[in-house]
């Protein structure tokens, strides 16, 4: 690896990561010596990037420091595009239009030598199948998701039976089969999973939820935790 790649690559590991990594770990993912990963983060705080730490404690970048997008790699543009082709054939119109439009952006930026990463890449997507009716707009969802907003339901469970719920919704899940929307349920007091193709009415509300939503994020995430914990134990 070139130096000039490595200084990127560095760059890269730096701004994926949210703790402070060390030269070590470092060295260790770019094959390289830790004497040669200290050189280089010297070279980068040289050209003013915002790199905090020492040797021996580890390294942070700074927030708001950006590179330009040309600098793709040939395995990020063939990520990119794969997943941006998964989300064109399976996500909901306005979602596939900006996955395809996506395509065509990193299309624009993307030299000559790599484009053929994107006009004929080296992976595919299956064709979509089989999947259910939606009746709700997931567009609101996903907006709902981001304001905080609570969203009232009319939902139809696997006999029929339908129920009207109250939820906090936190994230939407798109699956080869459909979508599942993860939500906290007020009729339920927990956090419950309802399949878009079952609900027969999804309206976001006015009112904003009692909590912060990377809060109410979180606390998803430890609950999930927790079953996953319970069910290796089981």
């Amino acid at each position: 690896m070139r130096r000039a790649e490595r200084l990127f690559e560095i760059v890269q590991i730096l701004r994926r990561s949210r703790r402070p990594i060390s030269a070590q770990a470092i060295a260790d993912e770019l094959e390289t010596s830790k004497r040669s990963i200290y050189r280089d983060i010297s070279a980068l705080i040289a050209q003013r990037v915002p790199i905090r730490g020492e040797a021996g404690i580890g390294y942070v970048l700074e927030h708001g420091f950006d590179m330009p997008p040309l600098m793709l790699t040939s395995d990020e543009i063939d990520a990119a595009v794969l997943g941006a082709l998964w989300v064109a054939t399976r996500g909901e119109p306005d979602l596939a239009k900006a996955a395809t439009n996506l395509i065509a952006k990193i299309e624009a930026i993307t030299p000559d030598r790599l484009r053929p990463h994107i006009l004929a890449p080296s992976t595919s997507v299956a064709p979509a199948g089989g999947e259910a009716f939606d009746r709700i707009d997931a567009a609101m969802l996903r907006h709902a998701i981001r304001t905080g907003r609570k969203v009232a339901l009319v939902y139809r469970d696997k006999d029929g039976a339908e129920t009207e719920r109250v939820v906090w919704p936190v994230v939407l899940g798109y699956r080869d089969s459909g979508r599942i929307l993860a939500a906290w349920c007020e009729l339920r007091q927990g956090f419950r999973y309802f399949r878009t193709d079952r609900m027969v009415s999804a309206l976001e509300q006015a009112e904003s939820y009692p909590e912060r939503p990377d809060r109410l994020r979180r606390r998803w995430r430890e609950a999930m935790d927790e079953e996953r914990r319970r069910y290796t134990e089981s």
